[in-house]
């Protein structure tokens, strides 16, 4: 098995693959700017790979795309900032994108607006394991597309809205980059966050999953979710239980 070192190494080599591979892409109309935090936002993005990626993990949990307010801001997936901050202990220096839409600005580790996915995650996390390390011991998360993408009015739109002949070649390259993911973190288990990251899993690694990798869902967390909204948490802790993910913890 790698060293944590080499698995870090490792992990930070596919992320600046897939930012490079992402990054030279272009969009179209509804599509008005699109955010690369994997480039603006590297410091405390490796920072999170490099203290955080570990060998013979248990799952990895898999997100969609970075959100406005969380990882556009911070680098780390579901990277609400004061949890980013004061639980994950990484404030890192982040630059601008190079096109910024007026109504998304990224101001870092010094943005005042809350992200409630992120808030939600890493607040149960914390509240479930009392702090980081026993539960990146056990678990990884990891978005699957790298690019935050607004539409003129400041709209967010997600990747599985693109049409076809931008979302192919995009999903591509967040493809090689999870399967990789998975060789070099070796999970028995990957589990999507919402049903989107789930059907991305179970498309992306469908011969591993007929090899013996599990794949499990758990809900979203976002608040355009009735079902996260009537008490994410607990939902959430419910899933990971009927998984196996939480057995002697």
């Amino acid at each position: 098995m790698r060293t944590p070192e080499q698995v870090a190494s490792a992990v930070e080599r596919v992320s600046r693959k897939l930012s490079k591979a992402a990054g030279e892409l272009e969009f179209g109309e509804p599509v008005d700017v699109v955010y690369n935090p994997l480039e603006y936002a590297w410091k405390p993005h490796r920072a999170y790979l490099r203290r955080f990626a570990r060998p013979g993990i248990r799952a990895l949990l898999l997100g969609m795309n970075p959100g406005p307010w969380g990882m556009a801001q911070t680098g780390v997936p579901f990277g609400e900032v004061e949890m980013v901050r004061s639980f994950l202990g990484i404030d890192e220096p982040v630059s601008r994108p190079k096109v910024e839409h007026p109504k998304r600005p990224v101001t870092g580790f010094q943005c005042e607006r809350r992200e409630v996915s992120g808030a939600r995650l890493w607040g149960w996390v914390e509240s479930r394991f009392g702090s980081a390390d026993p539960f990146f011991d056990r678990f990884f998360i990891w978005n699957d597309c790298p690019l935050s993408f607004m539409e003129s009015s400041g709209r967010n739109r997600t990747p599985d809205k693109l049409p076809a002949e931008e979302r192919e070649p995009l999903y591509a390259a967040c493809d090689a980059a999870l399967r990789s993911l998975v060789d070099i973190l070796q999970p028995t288990m990957v589990v999507g966050v919402g049903g989107h990251a789930t059907r991305r899993l179970s498309a992306t690694l469908a011969d591993r999953i007929n090899d013996g990798l599990e794949v499990g869902t758990i809900l979203h967390p976002s608040p355009a979710s009735p079902a996260a909204n009537r008490g994410w948490a607990e939902a959430a802790e419910r899933q990971m239980n009927e998984l196996g993910l939480l057995d002697g913890i």
